[in-house]
């Protein structure tokens, strides 16, 4: 099976460019990052505090049921526990809240399994925090997608700007950026790193365009 790992901090343009090679390749892209978005949304919904109830949050953990549902267009739909919540999941409190869930060992085992289950069955393309590291670290291309957090702000609050989200000024989105890089390379469990064996490519001055060229070059499949 080709298996393509990409890690990376929050807004280097991991998702998009996955995607693209997915496309390019003809295989299968699975969005690991809107796995954990799913499962803060419903620890959020319940009114769970992503801090104090962690308990709760591997309580529900049994009783949760994810799916991805890959739509006619290519694309996919996140369903969980019936509900497909694909839209919902994209709003910028809930960036946070998946970085918090994903610290707790038992989402990461629930969802790597599901991971790693469709990998070991399909070609794939993912991209995440742990991916190179704990998720898939035999897969045959591994690469580290990175970009500085003034950049990686810059893009997320354009993003939001366009989809006339105003309730986030470019300061407050470069705190959460640099609070989620924290967070996520100092968690305990499958922390963000880049592996000795995965390529780093900076995309602070590259274009999507740019960047899934040179992994393509890297591959040479």
């Amino acid at each position: 099976m080709i298996n393509v790992a990409i890690d990376g901090p929050s807004g280097a343009g991991k998702s998009t460019v996955a995607k693209a090679i997915a496309k390019k390749l003809n295989i299968l892209y699975l969005d690991t990052g809107a796995m954990y978005r799913a499962i803060a949304y419903k620890a959020l919904s319940l009114g769970y505090d992503m801090s104090a109830d962690t308990d709760k949050i591997i309580a529900m953990l049994p009783n949760t049921s994810l799916d991805i549902v890959y739509a006619t267009d290519g694309g996919q739909r996140v369903v969980i526990d019936g509900q497909d919540v694909t839209d919902k999941i994209r709003e910028h409190h809930i960036s946070k809240a998946a970085s918090d869930v994903s610290r707790i060992p038992e989402v990461r085992l629930k969802l790597v399994a599901i991971q790693r289950q469709i990998a070991a069955a399909k070609h794939v393309v993912l991209d995440g925090r742990d991916i190179t590291s704990y998720v898939l670290p035999n897969a045959e291309f591994k690469f580290y997608l990175t970009a500085s957090p003034e950049i990686r702000a810059h893009r997320r609050y354009d993003e939001l700007t366009a989809k006339g989200n105003a309730d986030y000024d470019y300061e407050t989105v470069l705190t959460d950026i640099r609070q989620r890089d924290y967070n996520d390379s100092h968690r305990s469990f499958a922390p963000l790193v880049q592996t000795e064996d995965s390529i780093c490519i900076d995309s602070s001055d590259m274009t999507i365009e740019e960047v899934v060229d040179k992994i393509l070059s890297y591959m040479q499949i």
